[in-house]
């Protein structure tokens, strides 16, 4: 079975032009991209090239890699034929990129269940209404896709320091989204598999309170909820595994926002049986 980041971001070419033609955000000028809500960042291009992103995997020991379009940019926010507009480009182009690198990435769509496609990305605060994304996650049980739950745009306090989008604002979307989809996700689609980015932002520190509050935490333990590792070292990784045990964890690099190396240690500190079971069996599971 190979080894799989299931978290990382891929833009090709198509849809770097369209982001460089808009006149607003999201929006590159040059080499920086500008957001609605978080600013301006520089963005190094050349990470997504694809031969360059290729041998990041063979540094790493990874054979697969599973990419999306991340929802951090607000295209979700756009007037629909914007939004559709950028989520073409970027289609059109990730599936050219996948004939290319010979089955070693495996795209999930933007915002829509496309068929070939593995599943599809959606931002995490699209779960806080969960009757208006019913038709999207109902045709994407039928077709058998998996649902990956990313943070969204953030829009942090003035004089906020640069990291607080990330740790503040991502992680708390995420926190509501598995909250949300405890409480009435999982019963309406018992069959859709779902991965968490970031660990649900340690929302399983949370299930304790959920016991305070009378809650059997047995009962919102689901087989087919998956949390994903990006950012997190030892100490998260070993409280995830204690509560969900080894099967629900999946490794994911967040990779070319920051470099997963640190997690992917961490991981493999645990032993052959834990990362086998993290980098090989669940993805190839899930995949499946």
């Amino acid at each position: 079975m190979p080894t799989f980041d299931v978290h990382q971001h891929l833009w090709p070419e198509p849809f770097v032009a369209e982001l460089s033609r808009r006149a607003r955000p999201p929006r590159l000028h040059g080499s920086t991209l500008q957001l609605a809500g978080e600013g301006e960042f520089e963005v190094d291009l050349a990470a997504h090239d694809l031969d360059a992103r290729l041998l990041e995997l063979d540094r790493d020991g990874i054979e697969q890699t599973v990419v999306s379009l991340q929802p951090t940019l607000g295209i979700d926010a756009l007037p629909e034929d914007e939004a559709e507009q950028l989520r073409d480009a970027y289609h059109d182009g990730i599936r050219e990129l996948e004939r290319a690198a010979g089955g070693r990435i495996r795209p999930l769509a933007s915002g829509v269940v496309l068929a070939g496609l593995v599943g599809t990305t959606v931002p995490a605060v699209a779960l806080g209404d969960l009757d208006a994304l019913a038709p999207h996650l109902s045709a994407l049980e039928r077709a058998g896709g998996l649902l990956f739950v990313h943070p969204g745009p953030a829009a942090p306090p003035a004089g906020a320091p640069s990291w607080w989008a990330a740790v503040v604002d991502y992680t708390a979307q995420m926190q509501a989204a598995y909250a949300a989809w405890v409480a009435q996700g999982a019963d309406r689609w018992p069959d859709l598999r779902v991965i968490f980015a970031i660990l649900a932002g340690g929302a399983s520190m949370q299930l304790e309170r959920l016991v305070s509050r009378g809650v059997d935490t047995r009962t919102v333990l689901y087989p087919n909820v998956y949390f994903e590792t990006a950012s997190y070292g030892r100490h998260a990784l070993e409280l995830c595994l204690a509560i969900h045990g080894v099967t629900q964890i999946l490794y994911g690099s967040d990779r070319p926002v920051i470099d997963g190396g640190t997690t992917l240690d961490a991981l493999r500190e645990f032993g052959d049986a834990v990362a086998d079971a993290v980098l090989r069996d669940n993805p190839t599971r899930l995949l499946a």
